[in-house]
């Protein structure tokens, strides 16, 4: 089973590429941390410094300015998508794969998956529009 979440971003593809690869610009957004700028091969560790939490990611493709495929817990694929707009914004798509339909709280791991890719994406897109810093603001 699939999650796919998407949001229009009013930057180009570049830029908000950057923000996921580059360790210094990923705090400002999603995770507090990344060990290293992301490329493809890689196993990159992100920590959440606010839960005292990290985890691993490994990095299976990166098309620049266009996809980042990463594995993360659970045998979860993740692919980030980047489509320039002529207008100059970008549609920035998330589809997380691996969820097991057999499992009883399916539906439950589902929503919380989307819940998180929607918060993370409306962080994105107050840092690249407005320069403001939304995240570890979720209060669950």
């Amino acid at each position: 089973m699939n999650n796919i979440s998407q949001m229009k971003i009013e930057k180009p593809a570049h830029e908000i590429f950057e923000a996921f690869v580059d360790p210094e610009m990923i705090g400002n957004f999603w995770f507090s941390s990344s060990s290293e700028r992301w490329e493809e091969g890689k196993t990159v560790t992100l920590r959440y410094e606010e839960y005292d939490a990290q985890g691993e990611i490994h990095i299976v493709e990166i098309q620049e300015q266009k996809k980042i495929v990463f594995e993360w817990t659970g045998n979860h694929k993740v692919t980030i998508s980047f489509i320039q707009e002529e207008n100059g914004s970008t549609i920035v798509g998330v589809k997380e794969e691996g969820f097991d339909g057999n499992n009883e709280n399916v539906i439950n791991e589902l929503v919380d998956n989307k819940e998180g890719w929607v918060y993370m994406s409306t962080c994105l897109k107050g840092y690249m529009e407005y320069g403001v810093n939304l995240r570890a603001s979720l209060v669950k």
